[in-house]
């Protein structure tokens, strides 16, 4: 049963928050944070990515810039850019993309949940940045970012969103990226004991975007409770800052590939090995999508093609096997194009679907890369197929859009 509880919110007042909040640290580099909270004093940026107060070039791992991240955290909250609320919450948090919104609750997840298994994961992570973000958690003692989890659609939690988000919002803006973003408060104790019991009933919560965040999290309060003499259980490290969405409101969207070489085969060649495992249609030079399930687009030389996996080339019985993702990564990376290890392998860039497959053509017209190759999007019920069956994606799987801003509300590890 996944075990959440509501708790004291530290975040900006209602004025400040289009200055405070901001993209998730892992989807920018150093510089592009550095220019985005230019003249900014206010930016989370100072807390989540501090590297960007000292010089450009200055280790963003070094011990220094820990230490900074803890000092402006602690002068955010002098100065009353963050201001923790009086009494436990729960919020509710929605985005709003390309028309289309999608709600979640704002809560303190269990530790021991995503240590016993209950909270599922789909991705293996890398100890690195798993301990660059432990670190991170360790001296703020705070979650200051959330992680984005889904969980099967429940009609009680439902109907508490709808009647929460009927009512006025604590922060209603538009991102830069066009992105809207509305926030609600719950602070009745009714509703709150509601939202308690109804995430109880559910039986998992699953990881959609966020394994690194997640797994530092939880590893923290670990050793937080094994570090403690006098651990009852019920401390504030216990539980991490998550968001979690009814699985219906999600949409995975393409995670695409760029390749830079054909492996010493010429353009007609590659074709001809494509041949022997897909039905290969040239579409020419107007883009071409991906209509379904094992189907591919492929642009080559500064043509579309239509790439149709044939039958046998996929088990449909294999949560794993199925993914379009397995497919292309076996039958055409590995075996025709020589690529084994998509996190280490030079030859090899992953474009997400939220750049168009206008990003896919820029990139190999301008001769960087050779080919590139459009997958069809992973479905939530795939995703949570292969939780539920104790999967590993392969790398690279899966793009969630849009990403949570960071700073709406962070989470301390005491009160």
């Amino acid at each position: 049963m996944a075990k959440v509880k509501p708790f004291k919110g530290v975040r900006p007042p209602k004025s400040m928050v289009e200055e405070v909040v901001s993209r998730p640290y892992d989807v920018l580099n150093s510089e592009e944070a550095r220019a985005e909270a230019e003249g900014n004093p206010k930016s989370l940026y100072h807390i989540i990515k501090p590297e960007i107060d000292f010089e450009p070039g200055f280790d963003e791992h070094d011990p220094k810039v820990y230490e900074k991240a803890v000092e402006n955290f602690h002068m955010f909250q002098d100065k009353g850019w963050l201001v923790q609320d009086d009494k436990e919450k729960y919020y509710i948090y929605a985005q709003t993309m390309d028309g289309r919104t999608q709600y979640g609750f704002v809560v303190a997840a269990w530790v021991d949940d995503y240590m016993e298994g209950r909270i599922k994961k789909h991705e293996l992570t890398r100890r690195d940045k798993e301990e660059d973000r432990m670190k991170h958690v360790r001296v703020n003692n705070a979650n200051v970012e959330p992680v984005f989890f889904a969980f099967p659609d429940n009609s009680g939690l439902q109907e508490i969103i709808d009647r929460v988000t009927a009512g006025e919002p604590e922060y209603d803006f538009v991102a830069p990226d066009g992105f809207g973003h509305t926030f609600w408060v719950i602070d009745d104790e009714e509703t709150i004991k509601r939202v308690t019991e109804e995430f109880a009933a559910i039986p998992n919560l699953y990881i959609a975007d966020g394994h690194h965040r997640s797994a530092a999290a939880a590893l923290v309060g670990a050793e937080k409770a094994k570090n403690n003499p006098n651990h009852r259980g019920d401390e504030e490290y216990n539980y991490f800052l998550a968001v979690a969405f009814p699985a219906s409101h999600l949409k995975i969207i393409d995670y695409n590939r760029v390749v830079r070489d054909l492996n010493g085969l010429t353009p007609a060649q590659f074709l001809d090995k494509l041949a022997q495992n897909f039905d290969v249609e040239k579409k020419g030079a107007e883009t071409y999508h991906p209509a379904g399930l094992h189907n591919f687009s492929l642009y080559l030389e500064g043509e579309w093609y239509s790439l149709t996996a044939k039958q046998g080339t996929y088990n449909d019985q294999d949560p794993i096997g199925v993914l379009d993702v397995t497919v292309s990564s076996d039958l055409i990376l590995r075996d025709i194009l020589g690529i084994t290890d998509l996190r280490s392998d030079k030859r090899i860039d992953f474009v997400g679907g939220i750049r168009g497959l206008e990003e896919l053509k820029r990139r190999v017209d301008s001769g960087e890369m050779k080919m590139a190759l459009a997958l069809y999007p992973v479905t939530m019920d795939q995703l949570i197929n292969i939780a539920d069956t104790g999967n590993i994606m392969p790398p690279k799987t899966t793009w969630f859009e849009p990403k949570l801003r960071s700073g709406l509300v962070i989470h301390k590890l005491e009160d």
